[in-house]
């Protein structure tokens, strides 16, 4: 049978005794998030936030806080409000994330990695996008679903199921269901975990094109037109994000004025980059 030290050598925790929050949906991901934290020394407050978007979701916080208590965790109930409309997974998201810390930890497991760079791959993301989610504040990425799940049947969890994991519309569920069984089919192996072991390269290469091309002034023109395109389009998108990255299109269009093509462009948001003297301006 297995358990939490089974398991904490492979994940990725803060050193003992340090504070963590643990966002636990009440799912078999976010439960064994919550013991194999508790294991790890961390001083854990777990914390359940109610969409509302289902009959009894306000239970299952009772549920995860029965669990919290029983390993010595703390706990903290939130509530949000979600309007009926078009994007809800995106927009519960969002109000979920902004309900809690920008620290916490979240039980995303190497098999929530391998839907991830396949959404992102989907959606034409680049290398940052395939290199998936980094470590910082997602200790069971090394984890499998399976893993998560026979922790909390021999601890005695009973986890929550939720219904929208079977929903067919959202596309992580078809990803979840049909594509990767699929992949698996085709490849005659586990694409799961072949996906997750590219993500973790990937993203060792981008941490050091990230490096360097912070290293690159982006209003110096001249610089930005004579380094190399993956370095220059790095240092332009680091520049002008604001709390989105630009896209590709707007990147390039940057990159021609710094190359003379251009005097200026606009690069949305009521902004517009402009050369001169040499040097680009936002404004």
């Amino acid at each position: 049978m297995i358990s939490s030290a089974a398991l904490l050598p492979r994940c990725l925790f803060p050193a003992p005794g340090t504070e963590v929050t643990c966002a636990v949906s009440g799912g078999p991901d976010s439960m064994a998030l919550l013991v194999l934290a508790v294991a790890a020394g961390c001083r854990v407050t777990a914390v359940h936030v109610d969409h509302g978007l289902r009959p009894g979701s306000a239970e299952e916080a009772g549920a995860v806080g029965v669990v919290a208590e029983r390993f010595g965790a703390g706990f903290r109930a939130e509530r949000v409000k979600i309007e009926a409309g078009p994007n809800l997974e995106a927009r519960a998201r969002a109000a979920r994330y902004g309900a809690l810390p920008p620290d916490v930890l979240t039980g995303h497991t190497a098999d929530d990695q391998a839907e991830t760079v396949l959404l992102n791959l989907l959606r034409g993301a680049g290398l940052d996008g395939l290199a998936g989610m980094g470590p910082g504040r997602h200790p069971l990425l090394h984890l499998r679903r399976a893993e998560t799940r026979a922790l909390c049947e021999a601890e005695g969890i009973t986890p929550v199921e939720d219904p929208s994991n079977d929903d067919l519309s959202l596309r992580r569920n078809r990803i979840r269901r049909q594509l990767l069984p699929l992949l698996d089919a085709i490849a005659e192996r586990d694409v799961s975990a072949v996906l997750a072991r590219q993500a973790s390269l990937l993203r060792e290469d981008a941490g050091l094109l990230a490096a360097l091309a912070g290293d690159l002034d982006p209003t110096d023109a001249a610089a930005l037109a004579d380094a190399p395109p993956p370095l220059a389009r790095r240092a332009v998108r680091a520049w002008l994000t604001n709390g989105y990255p630009p896209d590709a299109a707007t990147v390039e269009r940057v990159l021609d004025v710094a190359r003379g093509r251009a005097r200026a462009t606009d690069v949305g948001g009521g902004r517009r980059v402009a050369r001169t003297g040499g040097r680009l301006r936002l404004q």
